[in-house]
């Protein structure tokens, strides 16, 4: 007599709510007003790296409605113009999702490559949204120091490509 095998059942719950919840309790996390040695804690914008893995795991309205949902959280909690991060966001959800099949069997330094490009372009978009609704342009430095620990979010974006990329061939 066979043992019922158990099954694994991956749905939205596991590879968009969770990681969104996650990154939410992250950016709160880190906007706390806490220094060590003089510094700040950083203020990476944690839904970047989830605009990467989405479309890579499984193309879905879905991450793309959290996505703007997460947006919108960041236009409000940083006090930014409203629709700022989710352009950003949702421009980084469709760069990867048009590249989709060229990312495809690709790994480590070639998806790094890609986010890397992906970040940078959210983030001249930002600042040039940022410099000619202000007529003055931010300074650099504050924006570099948002830019680095954002790259530095790729190991989370990688882990959960490989976590939930399960191979459907729908979606190939």
């Amino acid at each position: 007599m066979r043992r019922p095998a158990a099954v694994r059942v991956v749905g939205p719950l596991q590879w968009i709510i969770y990681p969104a919840l996650a990154a939410v309790a992250a950016t709160v996390i880190l906007a706390t007003p806490a220094e060590l040695f003089g510094l700040r804690l950083p203020e990476p914008v944690i839904p970047m790296a989830l605009a990467f893995a989405w479309p890579l795991i499984r193309p879905s309205m879905l991450g793309a409605a959290m996505l703007f949902a997460l947006g919108l959280f960041l236009d409000l909690f940083w006090n930014g113009p409203l629709g700022l991060w989710p352009l950003c966001l949702m421009g980084v959800y469709g760069a990867v999702l048009a590249s989709r099949s060229l990312l495809a069997g690709h790994e480590g330094l070639v998806r790094f490559a890609w986010y890397l490009v992906c970040v940078v372009a959210a983030f001249v978009l930002a600042y040039v949204i940022v410099a000619l609704r202000a007529a003055n342009p931010p300074a650099i430095l504050p924006v570099v120091g948002q830019v680095l620990p954002t790259l530095l979010l790729y190991p989370a974006a990688h882990w959960l490509i490989e976590r939930f990329d399960d191979g459907d061939t729908r979606f190939r």
